[in-house]
């Protein structure tokens, strides 16, 4: 079986995802708006972006303009947004969405995720995103950062099991406890800074893997994302970068290379729910650049 950017997961409702798409995360708008055009013109299906990260609105218009440019059309790809924490709360929800459509110039989102578990907040916003599915304005819905303790807890109070948990995974990073609950209730993992922020592109024994397959660092870490069944979103704004992440579908690691990789593990993240404001109750509004 041959494998690559179209190369789909059926989430537990039925919808396909891309198991490798592009990430937006620390672009402003003009950068988020090239880096999908780009991400286009070299074959990606599946974007990911958020209200937090103030450029839904460029990667709106790089959608618009890069599927006119490759001849495709607003179906043929996956489009991922969040929740913002400012807007979490079930009416709040509910307000939001269609001003985060609107940007992102679209009737829907194929995933809609809840983008970090606010105190107090979140199960109240998760009632409002399973309006939202049943609205039609998302295909699938899901949550990113949430741990056991507040999975249970939603699930304890939800009516639609979330479809994706997006979180911090890499090599460095493996979410063991985490991806085993998902697993146990059919909810998907998907890794958002799968290359760990860069720290393990100098490990020199990856280099030595790398090197063997004829690869880059970067590209063993992410054919061993694939290989493990995660959900992938490199980020990048150069198109070389997001050439070469793209090119990880000519190889398969060994077993013991990928025990290489797992062997790593330091479940050390490098964000987590005390890093954040609003675990003091107060939440900064995003804010929309466009760097020029």
């Amino acid at each position: 079986m041959s494998f690559d950017l179209s190369t789909r997961i059926t989430l537990n409702n039925g919808t396909s995802i891309p198991q490798m798409g592009l990430g937006v995360w620390k672009s402003n708008n003009t950068q988020a708006k090239e880096a999908v055009m780009l991400g286009l013109k070299h074959g990606y299906e599946m974007f990911d972006t958020a209200k937090q990260y103030g450029n839904e609105r460029g990667v709106g218009e790089g959608l618009v303009e890069g599927l006119k440019a490759v001849g495709k059309t607003r179906e043929d790809i996956f489009l991922t947004t969040k929740i913002f924490g400012g807007d979490q709360g079930y009416q709040e929800t509910l307000d939001a969405i269609d001003g985060q459509l609107e940007r992102l110039q679209t009737d829907y989102v194929d995933l809609l995720l809840v983008h970090w578990p606010v105190t107090g907040k979140y199960v109240d916003t998760w009632r409002a995103v399973e309006e939202i599915y049943k609205a039609g304005k998302a295909r699938a819905i899901g949550v990113s950062n949430f741990d056991n303790e507040r999975m249970q807890n939603l699930l304890d109070h939800a009516t639609i099991i979330p479809a994706v948990n997006q979180m911090e995974y890499n090599p460095l990073i493996q979410e063991r406890d985490i991806l085993a609950f998902n697993q146990q209730h059919g909810i998907h993992l998907q890794a958002w800074s799968p290359l760990g922020g860069g720290a393990v592109l100098n490990d020199p024994e990856l280099k030595q893997i790398a090197d063997k397959y004829n690869k880059t660092v970067a590209q063993i870490v992410l054919r061993w994302n694939f290989q493990s069944g995660i959900i992938t979103i490199p980020k990048s704004v150069h198109e070389e970068r997001i050439q070469q992440n793209a090119d990880i579908f000519d190889f398969e690691l060994s077993a013991q290379d990928m025990q290489k990789l797992y062997s790593m593990n330091q479940e050390k993240r490098s964000l987590w729910y005390n890093d954040f404001s609003w675990e003091g109750g107060s939440i900064n509004e995003a804010v929309e650049e466009w760097g020029d």
